[in-house]
């Protein structure tokens, strides 16, 4: 067995020496995987990689792995992140290097660099995301810009999203700080918009566009 791949090998380690940010890519071959798989993922890629991932204590130990936001199922992504403490330094170029040969088709580390690890966790630091959805649009996009201006100048939307046999009740309109129609090409419309994503509610995109009808 190599040096590397002997890292994690034994009991978990609960050292806390270093925390690293991701930034990392999903392209179409990756939107299918769910943010509690995305986890997993990223728990075998730091592994197979040798790369000393820190852990919690207790019965259950957990790996210090920290995804900022899940995504709706089928979205791609150019900056998602990921935060991890590592039970001993490395350079976070070498991290990046060593963990690309380990992630699953449609998936690439962007950039990795060091944080400092009293910073506030992961996902109470974010505050929006940017989104781009692309909209069939047979008449050339009269239509929803006029729904986007509508959106935009109410103070309320009240809206019902539900799933399964679950139906929540909310305000739409406070979620989207940011939502414009983009110049368009033949029968396709791009609407770019800033959601907000933090812990006191999290906008989707394809509500959006529902809601725009």
């Amino acid at each position: 067995m190599s040096e590397r791949a002997s890292a994690q090998v034994g009991a978990p380690r609960s050292e806390r020496a270093q925390r690293l940010r991701l930034r990392f890519a999903r392209g179409p071959e990756a939107a299918a995987i769910g943010h509690l798989d995305l986890a997993r993922v990223w728990e075998q890629a730091f592994q197979e990689a040798g790369v000393a991932v820190s852990y919690s204590q207790g019965a259950r130990p957990q790996p210090r792995l920290t995804l900022a936001a899940g995504l709706p199922m089928g979205v791609t992504s150019e900056g998602e992140l990921l935060d991890a403490v590592l039970a001993e330094r490395l350079q976070p170029a070498e991290v990046a290097e060593r963990l690309g040969p380990h992630l699953p088709p449609g998936l690439s580390v962007r950039d990795a660099w060091e944080v400092g690890m009293g910073l506030p966790s992961l996902p109470s630091a974010v505050r929006w995301a940017d989104f781009e959805v692309d909209v069939p649009c047979m008449d050339g996009g009269p239509d929803v810009a006029a729904a986007v201006a509508s959106f935009l100048a109410a103070e309320h939307f009240p809206w019902e999203d539900t799933r399964g046999e679950k139906t929540r009740r909310y305000d739409l309109r406070p979620l989207v700080q940011e939502l414009r129609v983009e110049p368009h090409r033949g029968e396709v419309v791009r609407l770019s918009m800033r959601l907000r994503c933090d812990t006191s509610g999290a906008g989707r995109p394809d509500q959006v566009v529902k809601a725009l009808g």
